[in-house]
């Protein structure tokens, strides 16, 4: 009787150990799951100003955009990726309209380097200092935002339908933009779209993000383009 007592004694202690187990091992998977869960971009669960500092510590980016650039004249649309890295490392590719899609601008915060994709051709300008209309670059957005929030005037944040919108108002150096509006989704905390707009609250330039991929891109990436071209030009 001992000995069965013993046994059962046994049986019941190896059955306790394997059900601690395996819930501390659920415990850890889910722990560990939801902390990956909550990396990323994922920003549905933030407060308006952990929103706000998330988007102005934004170190890299790509981006599909559609940009629609008007003027008195016309109306010129396009559809374009761009790359960037800080502090100065900027690509953008041109896909559409066809006349001039693959064209590709890259600077590489001293080099800027046009290339030609459907006739082969690079030119590349030497200790080039701007690379293009920075009203059409988030990272300028940013740097101006950051700028104008330090000086304590011209940038807020507040709410406007289903939108959160990061505002900086230009100074009177630029008397033709009079306000820049980044719009990002409370849901889902996904920049939606980029406007610049002048005293009238015209459009001057409208930019959708069609997607946006924050701090995934790295420097060596951007630049794999002018690698590529110093090896083909060795051989």
């Amino acid at each position: 009787m001992k000995r069965k007592l013993h046994k059962k004694n046994i049986i019941w202690i190896l059955a306790i150990i394997f059900v601690i187990g395996i819930s501390l091992f659920i415990y850890f998977f889910f722990k560990n799951g939801n902390k990956n869960l909550n990396l990323g971009n994922n920003l549905s669960n933030k407060t308006n100003q952990e929103i706000e500092e998330y988007i102005l510590n934004i170190s890299s980016y790509e981006a599909d955009i559609e940009l629609q650039v008007e003027s008195n004249k016309n109306n010129t649309k396009y559809k374009l990726k761009q790359s960037y890295v800080s502090p100065n490392i900027e690509k953008q590719v041109v896909q559409e309209p066809s006349n001039i899609q693959g064209l590709e601008t890259i600077y590489d915060g001293s080099k800027l380097t046009i290339h030609n994709t459907k006739l082969n051709l690079t030119t590349v300008y030497e200790n080039y200092s701007y690379l293009t209309d920075n009203q059409i670059w988030l990272n300028s957005f940013i740097q101006d935002y950051q700028e104008a929030k330090a000086e304590g005037k011209n940038a807020n944040m507040y709410e406007e339908g289903n939108m959160l919108v990061m505002e900086v108002k230009s100074d009177s150096s630029n008397p033709y933009i009079s306000s820049k509006k980044l719009f990002i989704d409370k849901q889902t905390g996904k920049i939606n779209k980029l406007v610049v707009q002048d005293e009238n609250q015209k459009n001057l330039v409208y930019i959708l993000y069609n997607e946006i991929k924050i701090n995934s891109i790295k420097k060596e990436e951007i630049l794999a383009f002018r690698l590529r071209e110093l090896s083909a030009n060795q051989y």
